[in-house]
């Protein structure tokens, strides 16, 4: 399998139970409808974390990542100077993402791979 762009970008969060509605509803209408639009933005995941079950050293084991988000966004983009444009700065700010969103998220992550 061929990876769709050179570079990923994850973003990982927890959201306050409260406020896991808006959360989804703004990311999936909102969030990543704006991004898709940033030049560079090849394609964009979202995620939710999975119990994991997993079969090594000749037995079934339950792995758990200790805190772990339970959410993550998957931006593959064609340069980190995609995260530095004003179009990715411009987009990350409108609708209701900063005001309605962003206060009520915690255990942020972002991390950015290379694809080798």
């Amino acid at each position: 399998m061929t990876a769709p762009a050179k570079y990923l970008f994850i973003a990982s969060m927890d959201v306050e139970p409260e406020k896991l509605e808006v959360f989804n509803d703004v990311y999936d209408t909102e969030h990543v409808p704006m991004l898709k639009k940033v030049p560079g933005v090849i394609d964009i995941y979202r995620l939710s974390l999975e119990p994991l079950k997993l079969s090594m050293a000749g037995k079934i084991q339950e792995i758990v990542a200790e805190g772990e988000p339970n959410f993550a966004a998957y931006y593959w983009i064609e340069s980190p100077d995609v995260l530095t444009s004003d179009a990715w700065g411009d987009a990350i700010e409108e609708g209701r993402w900063a005001e309605h969103v962003r206060p009520y998220t915690k255990n942020r992550r972002h991390v950015l791979r290379k694809v080798m």
